[in-house]
């Protein structure tokens, strides 16, 4: 079974499919430090308040989206809003495996038995479970838990697994066959099982 390791990326942010776009369109031009910087910061193409909170952002954005292929990146910038919004939910997924392990282990199971929403419980059982398995889990803060629940709900309603953050139900989503394809061709089995949940 593979060992849990916990990436603080979680706190990183939501999905932020329209900076991701911003993102991927730098990694397809091989930008250089300095255009990164005159795109990020200098022209804030990320809309953001402070040139520290885009420099944040674009940073936990391009760790996601650097592991993957250029054609992920192509569809993210290129494609429409639901494939791109695809792509960042792969992105996170692909760093995580905390949010891979809830996605197979509870949000899967609701599917199976039909239940109409995520409760708030599910998440802390969840991460409670994986203590067992990376005792630092322990040690993590309460808020930051809290957080890490908020911020992946919201990735799950951005991904359409739920309605709304607010009634956290549950409803189906239909993966996008170019989605099926790369992660196929890139050997990703597993993050597309976990994404396609109507079986």
């Amino acid at each position: 079974m593979q060992k849990f390791e916990y990436n603080s990326d979680l706190v990183g942010g939501s999905l932020m499919v329209r900076e991701s776009r911003v993102i991927a369109n730098l990694l397809l031009n091989n930008a250089t430090d300095e255009e990164w910087h005159q795109e990020i910061q200098i022209e804030n193409r990320l809309q953001k308040r402070s040139p520290a909170s885009a420099k944040r952002n674009a940073q936990a954005i391009r760790k996601r989206l650097e592991p993957l292929e250029s054609e992920f990146w192509l569809a993210l910038r290129d494609g429409d809003d639901e494939l791109a919004t695809q792509v960042c939910f792969v992105s996170a997924l692909d760093r995580n495996l905390l949010l891979v392990e809830f996605m197979e282990q509870v949000v899967k199971d609701l599917y199976t038995v039909h239940a109409e929403k995520i409760e708030r419980y599910h998440w802390t059982e969840f991460v409670e479970d994986c203590a067992n398995k990376d005792p630092k889990i322990f040690d993590w803060k309460e808020s930051s838990k809290n957080k890490m629940g908020q911020i992946v709900l919201r990735m799950l309603a951005e991904a359409g697994y739920v309605v709304s953050t607010k009634s956290a139900k549950l409803q189906a989503v239909i993966v996008r066959s170019e989605i099926k394809n790369m992660l196929e061709n890139s050997f990703r089995q597993r993050l597309l099982s976990c994404m396609d949940l109507r079986k």
